[in-house]
C-alpha cells in the first residue's frame, strides 16, 4: 500500500479514516465522495505531501483538521455539500440560536493562512457554513482558478481577493448574509451572486473586461452595477428579479452588449413587437444566409406553489423550442432560463442562437419553430405568458459597434441597436 498512488472510497460506508493514512506517502489522489456517514478526518492527512487531488463531496465531516492547510501539492479540493433542506431559508436560519438548523453542526472559520497553499487551483467548499471573517491572506492562494462559496454564512470577503490573478470562476449563490463585495481581478470569466438577497454594495466592474458570465438573479437590494457598460465579452446576464436596480441598469445595456449576448434575462412583461408570435413556414433568402435566431418569453413564477426543483434547479427548465419538419419535430432544446425567480411577477427571457448551433444549422425551408411548455413541467406555478421570435439574417447585425445609429430610421438600424432601445423603453 505504500506504493498506492490513487485511492477511490467513494460511497463507502466508514465513520472515519485511519491514522495510518498518513503513511501513504505517494497518494496523489484521494476520492471521498457520497461517504455520507464520513465524520472526520484524520490529523495525519497532513503527512500526504504528495497529494495533489482531495475530492470529498458529499460527507458528514464538520471540522478539518488544521494540518489539512499544510498540504502544499494539493491543486484541487472539493468538499461541497448539500444543505439540509431545500428551504430559500436554510441559509439565513443559522442566526437564530433556537433554531434546528442552527445547531446541525458548528460554523465554520476558515484557515488564517493559506501560505501553504500556493499550488490550489480549484476549492469547492459549497454550503459548508462558512463564517467569520476570511483571512486577507487569501491571496496567498496565488494559483486559484475556481472558487465556489455558494450557499456559506459570511457577509463580506476580503479586499486581497483581488490580487487571486488567475482566478476565473467565483461562485458565491445564495450567500444570503453577503452585504458587499470587493473589488475583483481582472481575469475573473463568471460571477455567480444569485440570490444574495442581502448584497447592497457592489464593486465596479469595469475592469473585467473578460467576464462573459454575470448572474444577479434576486439580489433585490442591489440598485446599480457600476461598470457594467465596459464589460464587452458579456455572454450570458441573468437579472430576473431585480427590480430596483433595473431602471438604471437598463441605460447601461448598450448596442455593443446586446450584440454579443446570448442570454439576458430582466423583469419585463413585453417582447418587442417586431418579433413574431411563430414561424409557420421557414423561407431562406436568396442572397443572405440565416445567421442567427432570437426567442424572447415572459414567464412568471407562481410563489405560493412549492415543487421539488425550486431551489435545488439554477434555471428554470421547462421551455421548449422545437424545429418541426411535415409535423414531426426532428430537434428539441430546452431554453436557457437561468435564475429562478423568487417574485411573482413577470420576468422577460431573450435567448440568442447564433449561426453555428443546432436550432440555426439544422433548420430547412418549410419547417416551424415551435415555442412550448414541457408537457410534463418540473416547476409548479410556472406560466408561460408571451413568447415571440426573431430570425437574423445576414447584414441585419453587421453594423459596426462604434457606429451611432441613432439618426438612422428604425427599418435601417441593426438588431442589436433595436433590442438596445427597446431594453430602454422598458
Amino acid at each position: 500500500m505504500l506504493s498506492i498512488t490513487t485511492l477511490v472510497l467513494d460511497e463507502a460506508r466508514i465513520t472515519e479514516l485511519p491514522e495510518s493514512i498518513g503513511m501513504l506517502e505517494r497518494l496523489i489522489v484521494l476520492k471521498l465522495d457520497k461517504c455520507k456517514q464520513l465524520q472526520r478526518l484524520p490529523s495525519s492527512i497532513g503527512n500526504l505531501k504528495s497529494l495533489q487531488y482531495l475530492l470529498m463531496s458529499e460527507t458528514s465531516v464538520t471540522d478539518l483538521p488544521d494540518e489539512l492547510w499544510m498540504l502544499s501539492s494539493l491543486i484541487v479540493l472539493k468538499m461541497r455539500k448539500e444543505p439540509h433542506t431545500g428551504s430559500r431559508q436554510d441559509t439565513v436560519e443559522h442566526s437564530d440560536p433556537t433554531n434546528s438548523n442552527a445547531q446541525d453542526g458548528q460554523l465554520i472559520v476558515l484557515p488564517r493562512s493559506f501560505s501553504n497553499l500556493s499550488s490550489l487551483k480549484e476549492l469547492d467548499a459549497h454550503a459548508w457554513k462558512l463564517s467569520g471573517m476570511i483571512s486577507d491572506e487569501f491571496e496567498k492562494l496565488s494559483s486559484l482558478e475556481v472558487l465556489n462559496l455558494s450557499r456559506n454564512n459570511f457577509c463580506s470577503l476580503p479586499s486581497s481577493l483581488r490580487g487571486l490573478s488567475l482566478l476565473k470562476d467565483l461562485a458565491l449563490s445564495h450567500c444570503r448574509e453577503l452585504k458587499s463585495l470587493p473589488l475583483f481581478p481582472s481575469s475573473l470569466l463568471k460571477l455567480d451572486v444569485a440570490n444574495c438577497s442581502a448584497l447592497e454594495s457592489k464593486s465596479d466592474l469595469s475592469n473585467l473586461e473578460n467576464l462573459h458570465y454575470l448572474n444577479l438573479t434576486n439580489c433585490t437590494k442591489i440598485m446599480d452595477i457600476p461598470g457594467l457598460q465596459c464589460l464587452k465579452s458579456m455572454r450570458r446576464l441573468y437579472l430576473s428579479g431585480c427590480n430596483a436596480s433595473f431602471p438604471v441598469v437598463k441605460r447601461r445595456l448598450a448596442k455593443v452588449a446586446l450584440k454579443h449576448l446570448r442570454n439576458l434575462s430582466v423583469p419585463g412583461s413585453e417582447i418587442p413587437n417586431w418579433f413574431v408570435q411563430e414561424i409557420p413556414c421557414f423561407a431562406s433568402h436568396k442572397n443572405r444566409e440565416i445567421k442567427g435566431i432570437i426567442i424572447g418569453v415572459v414567464v412568471s413564477l407562481d410563489q405560493s406553489i412549492q415543487d421539488a426543483f425550486r431551489d435545488k434547479l439554477p434555471a428554470i427548465v421547462d421551455i421548449q423550442a422545437k424545429i418541426l419538419r411535415l409535423g414531426d419535430p426532428i430537434y428539441t432544446t430546452v431554453l436557457c432560463l437561468m435564475g429562478v425567480p423568487e417574485t411573482d411577477e413577470d420576468q422577460l427571457y431573450l435567448c440568442r442562437y447564433v449561426d453555428f448551433t443546432s436550432l440555426v444549422l439544422l433548420l430547412q425551408d418549410g419547417d416551424k419553430i415551435q415555442i412550448a411548455r414541457r408537457e410534463i413541467p418540473n416547476f409548479h406555478g410556472l406560466k408561460l405568458k408571451k413568447y415571440r421570435i426573431h430570425l437574423v439574417f445576414e447584414n441585419d447585425d453587421d453594423i459596426d459597434d462604434d457606429y451611432d445609429e441613432k439618426s438612422l430610421a428604425e427599418s435601417q438600424q441593426s438588431v442589436s441597436m433595436k433590442l438596445a432601445k427597446f431594453i430602454g423603453s422598458l
